[in-house]
């Protein structure tokens, strides 16, 4: 199996990867453009049923909620829980390698390429992040900052 071309047979619709940094600006104050853009991302994802994210999201979602925002363990879990019912893509040692070479060839940090791959994986036709190229693409998949 082409470890880039994992699907849900239950989503038959384009699907929209979400960064790490979409889900801690919904819930960051500091500013209301960004909370209110991530939260109308997230919610329109939900409704629609195009969200997908990585566990590597997740992990570095609560890591962030625990360290950065002062949330407690138990609320941080339930918090990234609430993402249950997306498309969640595992990180496997095919994802790494792949991830690996991506890098390598891309200039991108190991984590990126590990979200990109994970997004390719997916089938996902939209990245949204703030931290990588707006408009940089990846087979089928296109690199979206909303924010900007």
């Amino acid at each position: 199996m082409d470890q880039r071309k994992w699907h849900s047979p239950l989503v038959s619709k384009p699907l929209n990867f979400l960064d790490t940094n979409i889900l801690l600006y919904a819930i960051d104050d500091a500013d209301m453009r960004k909370q209110r853009i991530a939260r109308e991302l997230i919610e329109s994802c939900g409704q629609q049923q195009s969200g997908v994210l990585s566990c590597q999201v997740l992990l570095e979602y609560v890591a962030n909620l625990t360290r950065k925002y002062k949330v407690s363990r138990k609320t941080a879990a339930l918090m990234a829980a609430a993402f249950a019912e997306w498309v969640v893509v595992d990180g496997d040692m095919s994802l790494v390698i792949l991830a690996m070479a991506r890098s390598a060839e891309s200039n991108l940090s190991i984590w990126d390429a590990m979200v990109v791959e994970a997004a390719l994986r997916a089938g996902a036709q939209t990245l949204y992040s703030e931290d990588m190229n707006a408009g940089q693409q990846y087979g089928g998949l296109t690199i979206v900052n909303p924010f900007a």
